[in-house]
């Protein structure tokens, strides 16, 4: 018997389709991620939402159940792949497959996974779908506005904060004038989810870190 385990919506919106895109899962108020791109498209959104599901729980040996109101998005990962890779990602009439780009990761981050895909109808009121929707196109609006998107809490394990939480003392004053040079030695794994996250944002790495400061 399938057990399911953690249920998540994924879900892409773009305004203009090309246009100001966003992508976002969501599971519940404490676990949800969201980003996007200044120009991208809807499909792009849909695929780039499940693709950073996954990264989200790869460190959990849990069932996944995966709510997408995108059959492009399902038939993809359910039924298209396979043929795609055996024919080195090329169409049935040879034309190169959209969106290989992300496919190929998600490709990988299948691997060893316990997962299946359900539609759900879009704008229908469920839930999950909705609240994944909201965030999605909230990230989309924010590349409109030309304002950094929300990217959520993600999946965090980290324990809850006390509640008299001990604030350390500041490294620098902010007001001051002077240029401050900080150094972050940041491991392999660090590196690249900055990375991931400043391409999610649309800029450099170091002007996504510069926006969180």
């Amino acid at each position: 018997m399938w057990a399911v385990t953690i249920t998540a919506a994924a879900d892409g919106s773009a305004l203009g389709n090309p246009g100001p895109a966003g992508w976002a899962w969501y599971v519940d108020d404490e676990h949800w991620g969201s980003g996007g791109w200044a120009l991208s498209t809807n499909n792009r959104g849909e695929l780039q939402a499940v693709l950073e599901l996954f990264r989200a729980t790869a460190h959990l040996d849990e069932d996944l159940l995966v709510l997408c109101d995108s059959q492009y998005a399902i038939n993809c990962v359910t039924k298209w792949m396979p043929g795609w890779k055996a024919a080195r990602w090329r169409k049935r009439d040879g034309s190169p497959v959209l969106n290989v780009d992300i496919l190929e990761l998600l490709d990988e981050e299948l691997r060893g996974r316990r997962y299946r895909f359900e539609w759900v109808r879009g704008h229908s009121g469920h839930e999950l779908n909705e609240a994944a929707d909201e965030r999605a196109r909230a990230a989309a609006e924010s590349y409109q506005r030309g304002a950094l998107a929300p990217t959520g809490p993600g999946w965090s394990s980290a324990p809850a904060p006390s509640a008299e939480p001990v604030i350390p003392p500041a490294l620098f004053d902010l007001d001051d004038p002077d240029p401050v040079e900080v150094v972050l030695e940041l491991s392999p794994d660090e590196h690249e989810r900055l990375r991931q996250r400043a391409h999610d944002a649309g800029v450099s790495p170091e002007a996504w870190l510069r926006a969180q400061i």
